[in-house]
C-alpha cells in the first residue's frame, strides 16, 4: 500500500535537490564569475609581458570580466610555470608556456618541480624571430664569415646569451651544431645585460630575439648576421636567411602559447581559445605587437600540442647529444 505522506515527502526533496543544483548548473554557465590571473614566468617589460599586456585586456573586455597579469619570473621560467601548475583547474588562472617551460626545462633538470603535462593547451599565440648578431668592430662581416673565423679558431671565439636555457642559448647551439663550430657559451641574467657587453664589445656576438634587438639592430650598435627564421622577416628585409648563409635546418624562434592547469573544462578551454583569437585578431593589437617585433599566428589546442611534440623531439635529443643538462 503507498502511503500519499511519504510520495508527498519525497517530492519535496525532490524538488529541493534540483532547486539546490540550479546554482551549481548556473555557475558552470556562468564562467567567467570573477576575475582571472594570467601568470607571466618572466619580467616586467619583456616581449611576453609586452604581449599579455595587450592581449589581456581584449580577452576581458569578450569573456565580461577582468584579467588581471601577475609576473612570476626568475629560474628560466621555472617558479611561475611551477605556480600556475598548483592552481585549481578553473580557468581562472592562465599561463605562458614558451620553448624553456614546455620543450627546453624538462630536458635540462632532472629534479623540475612541475610537468608539461600538469596543462591543458589553449592555444599558440606568437613567436619572436631570432636574429645573430655581432659587435660591430669584431671585424664579423656576415654569418659566413663568423663560420670561416670559428672554424679557424675553435674555442677562441665567445657569445653571450639571456641565459642558460633560453631559446637564444639553445638556438645558438643548434647553430653550432649545424655548422660545425666551437664557440663558448657565457650566460647573462637576461637580455639587456648580454646585449649590452656585445655592444661594448666584451663579446663579439649573441642571438637576439626582435624584441629586444630591433632598436639596437637599427640603431647601427649591433650588426645582423641572419635571421634564424624560414623566411626573411619584414622588420630586417635585407638580412639573410642562416639556410641563405649556408646552414640548413638551424630554424628556431622564441615562441609564446597560451596554458591553463590541467583539468581545467573543455568548454572553458574552448571559450578562452575563442577569445584569445578575437583578440588577436584586432587591428590595433596586430598592430602594436608586429611593430614590437612579434609574429601572431594564434592556433587550436589541438594544433599547439602538436607542436610541442615536434619540438620536444628536435630538443631534447639536441640537448641530450650536446650535454646541456644544467643538474
Amino acid at each position: 500500500m503507498h502511503n500519499p505522506l511519504r510520495r508527498a515527502a519525497l517530492r519535496t526533496l525532490a524538488a529541493g535537490a534540483f532547486a539546490g543544483a540550479l546554482p551549481f548548473a548556473a555557475q558552470a554557465e556562468a564562467y567567467p564569475s570573477k576575475p582571472v590571473r594570467w601568470i607571466v614566468p618572466y619580467p616586467v617589460g619583456g616581449g611576453s609581458d609586452f604581449l599579455a599586456r595587450q592581449a589581456a585586456p581584449r580577452m576581458a573586455k569578450l569573456l565580461g570580466t577582468t584579467i588581471a597579469v601577475e609576473n612570476r619570473p626568475g629560474a628560466a621560467g621555472i617558479i611561475g610555470t611551477e605556480l600556475a601548475s598548483r592552481a585549481a583547474p578553473d580557468g581562472y588562472t592562465l599561463v605562458f608556456g614558451d620553448n624553456g617551460a614546455m620543450v627546453f626545462n624538462p630536458a635540462m633538470y632532472r629534479k623540475l618541480p612541475y610537468s608539461p603535462t600538469n596543462f591543458e593547451p589553449v592555444g599558440f599565440m606568437a613567436n619572436f624571430p631570432l636574429i645573430l648578431v655581432a659587435d660591430p668592430a669584431s671585424g664579423i662581416q656576415s654569418a659566413r664569415d663568423l663560420i670561416a673565423k670559428a672554424r679557424a679558431n675553435p674555442g677562441k671565439f665567445s657569445y653571450a646569451s639571456p641565459g642558460a636555457g633560453s631559446p637564444h642559448h639553445l638556438g645558438m647551439e643548434l647553430f653550432k651544431e649545424r655548422a660545425g663550430l666551437y664557440i663558448v657559451h657565457v650566460p647573462y641574467r637576461g637580455t639587456a645585460m648580454a646585449i649590452q657587453d656585445v655592444i661594448a664589445g666584451t663579446l663579439p656576438m649573441m642571438i637576439v630575439d626582435t624584441a629586444g634587438g630591433l632598436a639596437q639592430i637599427r640603431a647601427g650598435k649591433v650588426k645582423a648576421l641572419a635571421v634564424l627564421s624560414k623566411s626573411r622577416i619584414p622588420q630586417l628585409p635585407d638580412v639573410p636567411t642562416i639556410a641563405e648563409a649556408g646552414v640548413r635546418n638551424a630554424e628556431v624562434s622564441a615562441w609564446l602559447g597560451l596554458y591553463v592547469p590541467k583539468g581545467t573544462p573543455a568548454d572553458v578551454v574552448a571559450r578562452l581559445n575563442r577569445e584569445m583569437r578575437a583578440a588577436l585578431s584586432e587591428p590595433q593589437a596586430k598592430a602594436a605587437l608586429e611593430t614590437f617585433g612579434l609574429q601572431v599566428s594564434p592556433s587550436s589546442p589541438d594544433e599547439l600540442a602538436a607542436f610541442v611534440r615536434r619540438e620536444t623531439a628536435v630538443w631534447h635529443k639536441l640537448i641530450r647529444e650536446r650535454q646541456l643538462q644544467l643538474d
